[in-house]
């Protein structure tokens, strides 16, 4: 324990082996939340606001199981969150980081406690993950963030000037002037309270925008964090219809700041908007986005073949291919493709898929509708396409989810759409280099795709980790060196990409946190002149 705060520790991550507690609680809680539907409101100033239009939020492995109402935020509901979050944020900015901080520890505590199951189950159903991929999200790193955070923001407030003769100096770390707008995403529970929560630790009022299709578990999360004390109107739940809800936020002269993840279009999109609304803004808005990408594995003919099987697998499949991290496209040696080929398919083979309450399933279903038709048109395309070959997998089928079976497919072009598109889905394509090729296949990888997210190699030759380093320093914001590109781990691999991919301001770290402040520099003399004169005048 330091003397002003706590030092964090990486949450333990359960096992939920056959026999274990965990396992039971969470089969418990699993069997209690299925069978009863919600109703989910808008959280506005503690209040609960039902509007008129509510949608439903469904299980994505089966589609016909409703497990809540979500009713939509109108204009008026969404004005008065933000008045709310304005009012809100005088009282809340007053508290000292100590204060602040005593809320969301308390939250990281309920959530490795009591809470646990809870949110894990809510997240299991509604966003279709496995219970090693929930614990692993919406406790694991949530309960990180939560501690962490605090940690780097007592870090940040260590930050302080030089002194002088006379002098005392220090820094202030203020919070932003206004609002700040968090719009999450479905795939990680953890990100969609972060991107709350670390503007609002740092003093900041925050209107929460959720997907609607991870409501269940980012509305449980907005519970937990009134449980544990925070203030009504800090963070303000605005659920419902996002161009409307945006074009209110991001048009109001408060807007301090954008906290975001989710499509490159879209963030493409509010940040034009705020370009044209730029001279309203009462300050600068800071915007903070991690957006798509398109996630590379280079292999060297030195690799380990069976290494790499397994991260191409686990990268590119778990929880269906939708992290922003997971592995897409791949570019392997002509020497290692037959075994890497060969292992790889057997493997995919024996991957069980299905409702994520059976614990024997690896995969479950995508997240909607409109994610299975698309992800499903690009496989169906390939399988017409002469310069593409389905190795495995392929199938998809809706009958009762939107399952789609993991899926290769070799391409012989290494520009090939598969390559280059952000799909979100279990489908990794895969290129096969000659040997000799190295050197241009890593410009290949560097100037194929847009994006700049993750990226991994594997290689037992220390020169070829090295070249590869340096030649796709600037084509991944998390490298990876011999594992799989997904799996980052706050406090210890700091998240976020470049380019097509976001401002790699770095979730996880105190990079992130120094966005939501606005320092200021105090200078105290002590014996100030008395005459305007200096020296160098004198005769």
């Amino acid at each position: 324990m330091n003397k002003t705060y706590p030092v964090a520790a990486n949450e333990p991550v359960l096992n939920y082996a056959p026999g274990s507690p965990e396992r039971e609680s969470l089969r418990n809680e699993l069997a209690a939340q299925k069978n009863v539907c919600r109703e989910i409101p808008a959280v506005v100033n503690g209040e609960r606001v039902f509007g008129a239009t509510a949608t439903a939020v469904r299980a994505p492995h089966e589609h016909d199981r409703v497990l809540a109402n979500l009713y939509h935020a109108d204009q008026k509901t969404v004005q008065a969150a933000v008045d709310g979050a304005l009012a809100a944020q005088r009282e809340w900015s007053s508290w000292s980081l100590q204060e602040r901080s005593a809320v969301f520890l308390k939250a990281a505590d309920l959530l490795a406690g009591p809470w646990r199951a809870r949110l894990n189950a809510a997240t299991m159903l509604g966003q279709s993950k496995t219970a090693y991929q929930a614990e692993i999200d919406s406790a694991c790193e949530l309960i990180d963030f939560l501690r962490f955070n605090v940690q780097f923001a007592h870090e940040i407030a260590q930050m302080q000037p030089q002194n002088s003769a006379g002098v005392r100096n220090r820094s202030e770390y203020r919070p932003l002037e206004g609002f700040v707008y968090a719009v999450t995403p479905f795939n990680f529970t953890a990100i969609g309270g972060n991107l709350a929560i670390a503007p609002a630790l740092m003093g900041n009022s925050v209107l929460w925008k959720p997907a609607a299709t991870a409501a269940l578990s980012n509305y449980m999360f907005m519970e937990l964090l009134e449980a544990a004390g925070l203030p009504k109107g800090v963070i303000n739940f605005v659920p419902g219809d996002a161009i409307e809800i945006s074009n209110i936020a991001l048009s109001h002269p408060e807007l301090a700041g954008v906290h975001f993840t989710g499509s490159t279009a879209v963030f493409d999109t509010m940040w034009s908007e705020v370009g044209r609304n730029v001279a309203r803004y009462r300050s600068y808005p800071r915007l903070v986005g991690e957006t798509g990408g398109k996630d590379f594995v280079l292999a060297h003919p030195s690799a380990d073949a069976e290494a790499l099987a397994v991260g191409l697998l686990r990268g590119a499949f778990e929880y269906q291919g939708q992290k922003c991290s997971a592995a897409s496209r791949a570019y392997i040696p002509a020497s290692l493709w037959p075994v890497v080929k060969a292992r790889l398919v057997a493997m995919v083979d024996t991957i069980k898929m299905g409702d994520v309450c059976d614990f024997s399933n690896f995969m479950g279903a995508v997240i909607d509708r409109r994610a299975f038709d698309r992800i499903r048109g690009y496989i169906y395309r390939a399988r017409e396409d002469a310069n593409a070959d389905v190795l495995v997998g392929g199938k998809c089928e809706d009958r009762t989810g939107y399952f789609i079976e993991p899926t290769v497919i070799e391409v012989k072009d290494p520009r090939h759409a598969l390559m280059q598109n952000e799909i979100f889905g279990p489908v990794l394509s895969v290129y096969v280099y000659q040997d000799a090729e190295w050197d241009e296949v890593l410009k290949l990888v560097d100037g194929t795709s847009p994006y700049a997210l993750t990226g991994a190699v594997f290689a037992t030759e220390r020169a070829a980790i090295l070249q590869a380093q340096q030649a796709l320093r600037f084509a991944a914001g998390n490298f990876y060196i011999n594992d799989k590109p997904t799996g980052a781990v706050v406090g210890q691999q700091p998240f976020g990409g470049a380019r097509r991919s976001g401002t790699n301001d770095k979730a996880g770290s105190a990079l992130n946190l120094l966005r939501w402040v606005s320092p200021r520099t105090v200078k105290e003399t002590s014996a100030p002149p008395t005459d305007y004169a200096y020296p160098y005048m004198g005769q």
